[in-house]
C-alpha cells in the first residue's frame, strides 16, 4: 500500500478550510497536511513540509491565487487545484489559473443538501487524486495506493446498453473525445491543429459547471472550427465542436443522417457527470462504425468501458498514449480492457481526426 496523498489547503474563508478539510480526511487516501487563510501562510507552511497538492483560492487578502501560482510554479512546482466559487467572473479567471499552471479546477462545497454534499466529496477527492498523479516537470508522483473495490454508478443509470444491430454509414463521421484531469491543455493542442472542415465533434472534459462555458468560449477564439458549449438538441456538423456543459450528462443522438446532442440531467456515472461513458455509449448506440472515440489524460477509468462499447460497435477508437498524459489513469483502462485499437501521442491525435473526417466523405 502507498502512503497517503498530503494535501494543503489554502483559502482566506475559515468554513470552507473546515469544510474541504473534512470532507477530504474522510477519504482514507488523502491526509490533510493543514491550512492556510493566504499565500504568505502557505509559503511559510512549505518551508517545513511539503504537500503532493495545494488547493487555492482565487481571491484572498494580500495575494491573489494567480500570483501565488505562478511564483509556486516559477520556484518549485507543486499539483495545484484552483478552488472557485460558481460566478461567471471566476470561470474566466480559472483559465487564466489553467494558463498559469493549475492541474484541475473544483467549486467551493456547499452544504445546500445531503446528497450535493456528498457528490461534492465525490469530486473533490477524485480530482485531488487525479493531481497527484499529474506528470510535471521535475516533480516524482507519489507512488499509486491500491484502493479498495468501489461501488459507483455505470452508464446504464442513463440509458440502457448498445444494442447490437449495426449503424447504417452515412457520409459524416463524429468525433467524440473523453478527458478529464490535463485535458484542458491537451484538448488546446489538439483544437488549435484542426482545420475548419473538421468533422462534428462532441467533448467531455471534466470540468464544473460555468468553466465549461468559459473554456468553450477560449478555444473558439483560439481555433479555426466553431466551438460551443452544447445546448440541448444543437446539431453535430462539420466544423463545430461541442463542449459538454458540466454538471450535466451529454448524449449523442440521431435522427435519419442528422446528428444532434441530448442533454439532461441524471446521477453521476463513474463519478461524473458530465461521464466520459454515457457519451461514449450514446455515440455506440447512435453512430456506430461512423464515429471515432478518443480517450485522453485522466484519473480514473471513465470512458473505458464507453469506448470499448464504441469499438464492439464498430468505431474506430484511440488511446492517448502515457508519454503524452499528464494522468494516464483513464487510457490506461481503456487500454487494459481492448478498447483502444491504438494508442498514440497527444501530438498525432489531430491528424488522425483529420483522416477520418476525409475518410468518411
Amino acid at each position: 500500500m502507498g502512503r497517503r496523498i498530503k494535501v494543503l489547503i489554502v483559502d482566506d474563508s475559515a468554513s470552507v478550510r473546515q469544510t474541504l478539510a473534512d470532507l477530504l480526511s474522510a477519504d482514507p487516501d488523502i491526509e490533510v497536511l493543514g491550512t492556510a487563510p493566504d499565500p504568505f501562510a502557505a509559503a511559510r507552511r512549505l518551508q517545513t513540509e511539503v504537500p503532493d497538492v495545494i488547493t487555492l483560492d482565487v481571491e484572498m487578502p494580500r495575494m491573489d491565487g494567480i500570483t501565488f501560482l505562478k511564483k509556486l510554479m516559477a520556484q518549485h512546482p507543486i499539483p495545484v487545484v484552483m478552488c472557485s466559487s460558481l460566478t461567471e467572473a471566476g470561470s474566466e479567471t480559472l483559465m487564466q489559473a489553467l494558463d498559469a499552471g493549475a492541474v484541475d479546477v473544483i467549486l467551493k462545497p456547499r452544504a445546500d443538501t445531503r446528497q450535493g454534499l456528498l457528490e461534492a466529496a465525490s469530486r473533490i477527492c477524485e480530482t485531488v487524486k487525479g493531481a497527484a498523479h499529474a506528470r510535471l516537470s521535475g516533480r516524482p508522483r507519489p507512488e499509486r495506493r491500491a484502493a479498495p473495490p468501489e461501488k459507483k454508478l455505470t452508464a446504464d443509470a442513463v440509458m440502457p446498453p448498445p444494442h447490437s444491430a449495426a449503424m447504417a454509414r452515412t457520409t459524416e463521421t463524429v468525433v467524440c473525445i473523453g478527458a478529464s484531469t490535463g485535458g484542458t491543455q491537451s484538448l488546446q493542442a489538439i483544437l488549435e491543429a484542426l482545420p475548419p472542415d473538421v468533422p462534428g465533434i462532441v467533448i467531455v472534459q471534466h470540468m464544473p459547471e460555468k468553466f465549461t462555458e468559459a473554456f468553450a468560449r477560449r478555444l473558439d477564439s483560439l481555433c479555426a472550427a466553431a466551438v460551443k458549449e452544447a445546448a440541448d438538441g444543437d446539431a453535430v456538423l462539420r466544423g463545430r465542436v461541442l463542449i459538454a456543459p458540466g454538471n450535466r450528462h451529454t448524449l449523442l443522438r440521431r435522427s435519419g443522417a442528422r446528428y444532434f446532442v441530448e442533454v439532461r440531467d441524471g446521477p453521476l456515472v463513474s463519478r461524473h457527470r458530465p461521464s466520459v461513458d454515457v457519451l461514449f455509449r450514446s455515440a455506440a448506440q447512435y453512430a456506430g462504425r461512423n464515429a471515432l472515440g478518443i480517450i485522453m489524460t485522466g484519473m480514473g477509468d471513465d470512458g473505458a468501458q464507453g469506448l470499448l462499447e464504441m469499438r464492439q460497435a464498430g468505431a474506430a477508437t484511440l488511446a492517448q498514449d502515457e508519454a503524452t498524459c499528464i494522468v494516464f489513469g483513464m487510457p490506461r483502462e481503456a487500454i487494459a480492457r481492448g478498447a483502444a485499437e491504438r494508442v498514440v501521442p497527444l501530438e498525432a491525435l489531430a491528424g488522425e481526426i483529420i483522416r477520418v473526417g476525409r475518410t468518411a466523405r
